[in-house]
C-alpha cells in the first residue's frame, strides 16, 4: 500500500513560523510534524510514500531526502503553486498506483495506526466504496463539525447535534479523482459532498488522540503534549 502526505499548503495561520519554513517541517515533541507521520507510516510497513509540496519544498527534500533513513521510500510531487487537496491528489496519482491508498494531513497530528488502513483498503477494493474518513470528536475550534456517520458506517450530510470532525486522514480510490484537472486547484470537499449524496463513502469514529496544529498556541500545547 502508499500513502500520500499533504504538504503544499503555505501556512497562512501559523505565521510568521511559516514564512521561512513549511508548516510540516515545524517542530513538536522534537521532531517535524511530517516525521511523525513518517515514522508511524514505517512502523505500520506502508514505506512506498508520496509528498506535493509548493511553499518552500525544497526544504522539505532537503530535510527528508529519499526517505531511507526512516525505512521509506518518498517521491515527490512538487506544485509551482498549490493545488487545493483534490488537485494535489490528482496530480500525484501517476506516484499512486492503481490500488486504494491512504492521505495524510502533513499539519496534524494523530496516534492512530496506518497498519489499519490495509483492512480498509481491501474493503473499498472489493466494494462500491469510493473512499474513507477518518472522524473525531469535534474540537473546540470546529465545533460544527464536518459530517455525521450512519450506523451502517457510511457518512451523511451533517445533522445539527450529530456530526464528526474530518481528521484529514482517508483512504482513497483512484478513480475517485476522475475529471480532476490536476493542473488547476480543485478542493476535495465538493467530491466528497457528491460521493456522500451517492452512498459512496464511508467512515469511522475514532476516539484516539488528534491534533490540528493549525495555530502557534496548537502547536505550543502539542509540543508539551510530546514532551512530556
Amino acid at each position: 500500500m502508499r500513502a500520500m502526505i499533504l504538504a503544499a499548503g503555505r501556512g497562512e495561520r501559523m505565521r510568521p513560523l511559516t514564512d521561512t519554513q513549511p508548516k510540516p517541517l515545524l517542530k513538536a515533541g522534537g521532531k517535524p510534524l511530517i516525521e511523525w507521520h513518517i515514522h508511524r507510516l514505517a512502523r505500520a510497513g506502508i514505506t512506498q510514500l508520496v509528498i506535493n509540496h509548493a511553499w518552500l519544498g525544497r526544504q522539505i527534500e532537503n530535510t527528508l531526502g529519499d526517505g531511507r533513513r526512516y525505512g521509506v521510500k518518498i517521491a515527490y510531487s512538487p506544485e509551482e503553486a498549490a493545488l487545493e487537496t483534490a488537485g494535489g491528489i490528482a496530480r500525484a496519482l501517476p506516484l499512486l498506483g492503481s490500488e486504494p491508498f491512504l492521505v495524510m494531513n502533513g499539519d496534524v497530528w494523530c496516534d492512530w495506526d496506518p497498519a489499519r488502513a490495509n483492512d480498509v483498503a481491501a474493503t473499498l477494493h472489493a466494494g462500491t466504496l469510493h473512499a474513507w474518513l477518518l472522524l473525531t470528536d469535534n474540537p473546540p475550534h470546529h465545533p460544527g463539525g464536518d459530517f455525521s456517520l450512519e450506523a451502517n458506517g457510511l457518512l451523511a450530510e451533517p445533522r445539527t447535534g450529530d456530526t464528526l470532525t474530518f481528521t484529514g486522514i482517508g483512504i482513497y480510490r483512484p478513480q475517485f479523482f476522475e475529471g480532476v484537472d490536476a493542473r488547476q486547484p480543485a478542493r476535495l470537499a465538493p467530491l466528497l459532498h457528491q460521493a456522500i449524496r451517492q452512498g459512496r463513502i464511508g467512515g469511522e469514529h475514532y476516539n484516539g488522540r488528534w491534533v490540528d496544529v493549525g495555530t502557534p498556541q496548537r502547536l505550543a500545547e502539542l509540543d508539551t503534549l510530546l514532551s512530556s
